[in-house]
């Protein structure tokens, strides 16, 4: 995937996450908590209006942690239920 690109999506099986705080301390925070969670590329920051932060990482959700493993696992409705059963 091109970075420079902010409209290209990234690889199938990875999300983009875009985290904007106040402060960098609080963004890596949670960049933290998302890399325990699942296996990661390195992160960009960028200074966000009003003097806060934005860091962005690319994560890849089909290698995941412990506990995101098992959270995914069961927030999970069964093909074909929910409110959104109808849809392709």
């Amino acid at each position: 995937m091109e970075h420079n690109d902010p409209e290209a999506l990234p690889a199938p099986g990875h999300a983009e996450v875009r985290i904007v705080a106040a402060t960098p301390d609080a963004a890596r925070a949670v960049a933290e908590v998302l890399r325990h969670c699942f296996a990661g590329g390195e992160q960009r920051s960028y200074p966000a209006p009003d003097g806060g932060v934005r860091l962005h990482l690319t994560v890849d959700t089909t290698r995941t942690a412990g506990p995101a493993r098992s959270w995914l696992s069961t927030s999970r409705p069964p093909s074909g239920t929910g409110p959104h059963s109808e849809e392709p």
